[in-house]
């Protein structure tokens, strides 16, 4: 089966231990400090893999975690750093932070290669704590900790164009015609579960890649039927065709199907109706006319080229205006540049670490208990706290960094009142 989404939990290494320990050697009584540095924790790494084209593997292993650094040893040796672990995943995986749905980084385009979560850094020895008046220093500092997070991988197609349209309009056909894919078609609702690719060439042009999407349903952007898997691919599109059934062979309207696509699209992400769109519209070859009656080919023309949609009437089986759709959409491809779309960075995860140093404070304002500091405002920008799972988030990122605990030294009681930047919260054990 085709997968195109995956949680999974990905965790770095800690580094080592710092070592304590002194010079012990014949004929030096009073041998200084000799405890060596811990080794550093593995990264973890996300990298391409031309090979791959789906996230089926993720559904079988979840848990990702690299190895810690090994402690430091005496006579002043360095514990070895542990090993990355790289992880595979095929071009146009977008990793999203799980909590708050934000990207972390799309394997797209140049990114290639990305350290996603970095290993701790190892500790000092007790051979770095030796001072005039310290000679002996017994302690030595622990490894930083590893970082972790569950992370959300969604593959998105990387194709110029995206045909689109209801099930059974012809989209298969159309596709299997101009390119080398060749997508199952049958007559039945829904058949093309998968995205497909296919590269089209065209004589005297560099052509490009068009990809066929799943079937849409009306409700799709609320996730009914495949609806967010459909649009999820839909995004890196440039250019989009209508394929509508214009002969209205199973009764469909294709205005109106039209009409209710472009509504899926705005209410999914507004910015999927800049994209220049053409419509092609299927099955000519099947339309029959009784004298008098409106032609759908110009229903088609009058209700969308006034918007500057063009109406490319075409047959999928026989072939028929099929050359004049895809130089139609050629011409609209070069106004493109033509890297892929890359979606942008929005969750920085050295920002975790380095909120993990900054600091806060705790004050008692009209017995309203007020926490702020950079290291709270910084949490609150990486947290959806609207969400289920954003608000565990936030409670456990309170316990793990003392904060609830200096809450109770400050003499919090249940039903007391914590505000933080404008949010007020009744406390509860």
């Amino acid at each position: 089966m085709f997968a195109d989404r995956a949680k999974i939990f990905i965790k770095s290494g800690k580094g080592g231990d710092g070592h304590v320990s002194f010079r012990r050697e014949l004929y030096v009584p009073a041998g200084g400090p000799d405890g060596g540095n811990g080794g550093k924790g593995g990264d973890i790494i996300f990298e391409v893999d031309e090979g791959l084209n789906t996230l089926t593997d993720f559904r079988h292993v979840r848990k990702y975690v690299a190895k810690d650094g090994e402690q430091g040893g005496k006579r002043r040796c360095t514990g070895a750093s542990a090993q990355d672990l790289v992880i595979k995943v095929p071009e146009g995986t977008v990793i999203k932070d799980f909590e708050s749905g934000k990207v972390i980084a799309d394997m797209s385009g140049e990114n290639r290669r990305e350290i996603i979560l970095k290993g701790g850094k190892g500790g000092l020895g007790n051979m770095n704590y030796a001072t005039s008046t310290m000679q002996a220093p017994k302690y030595a500092q622990p490894g930083q900790p590893g970082q972790e997070l569950w992370v959300q991988l969604e593959l998105k197609v990387i194709a110029d164009v995206g045909l689109v349209g209801f099930p059974n309009v012809g989209k298969s056909t159309l596709l299997s015609r101009v390119s080398n894919a060749r997508p199952k078609i049958a007559n039945y609702h829904f058949t093309t579960l998968d995205p497909h690719l296919g590269v089209v060439d065209l004589d005297g042009s560099a052509g490009f890649v068009m990809a066929d999407i799943p079937g849409l349903i009306e409700g799709a952007s609320q996730g009914v039927g495949l609806g967010f898997d459909f649009l999820r691919h839909i995004e890196r599109t440039k250019v989009l065709i209508h394929v509508v059934d214009a002969a209205s062979t199973e009764g469909r309207d294709p205005v109106a199907d039209i009409r209710a696509i472009n509504d899926e699209l705005k209410n999914y992400n507004p910015d999927l109706l800049k994209r220049p769109q053409v419509i092609a519209a299927n099955k000519i070859d099947a339309i029959y006319r009784e004298e008098g009656a409106e032609d759908p080919i110009e229903r088609l023309k009058q209700a969308f080229e006034p918007e500057g949609i063009p109406v490319y009437p075409i047959s999928g089986v026989t072939g028929q205006g099929v050359k004049e759709l895809l130089y139609g959409v050629y011409e609209k491809l070069k106004n493109f540049d033509q890297k892929p779309v890359v979606f942008e960075k929005e969750f920085d995860t050295d920002a975790l670490r380095a909120a993990e140093n900054l600091p806060y404070s705790i004050e008692v304002q009209d017995g309203v208990f007020v926490v702020e500091g950079p290291r709270i405002e910084k949490m609150l920008g990486y947290t959806n706290l609207e969400s289920e799972k954003g608000f565990a988030f936030f409670q456990k990122f309170l316990k793990d960094n003392g904060i609830l605990d200096e809450l109770e030294k400050a003499g919090i009681s249940e039903g007391d009142t914590v505000r933080m930047y404008g949010l007020e919260f009744d406390y509860y054990k």
